[in-house]
């Protein structure tokens, strides 16, 4: 019988996982933008850098730890 709970959480690794890698992405077209256009970033670019890959690694983290088993 599948566990509600581990739904949940496999929810919670996937949502994280997307955060991260927009995070990710954000930081790649940092790279990107300056050597296409030879124009600065615009600044939402830095915000979604700074805001995504940190959250989305911070819920990984929470994630690892909430699936960890317990100790008897």
């Amino acid at each position: 019988m599948p566990d509600p709970t581990r739904s949940h959480r496999n929810t919670l690794l996937r949502i994280a996982l997307g955060i991260f890698a927009v995070g990710l992405a954000a930081i790649v077209a940092i790279f990107l933008v300056p050597a296409i256009t030879h124009e600065q970033p615009p600044l939402w670019l830095y915000l979604t850098a700074m805001l995504a890959a940190p959250l989305g690694f911070v819920l990984a983290l929470v994630f690892a730890l909430m699936s960890g088993r317990r100790a008897r």
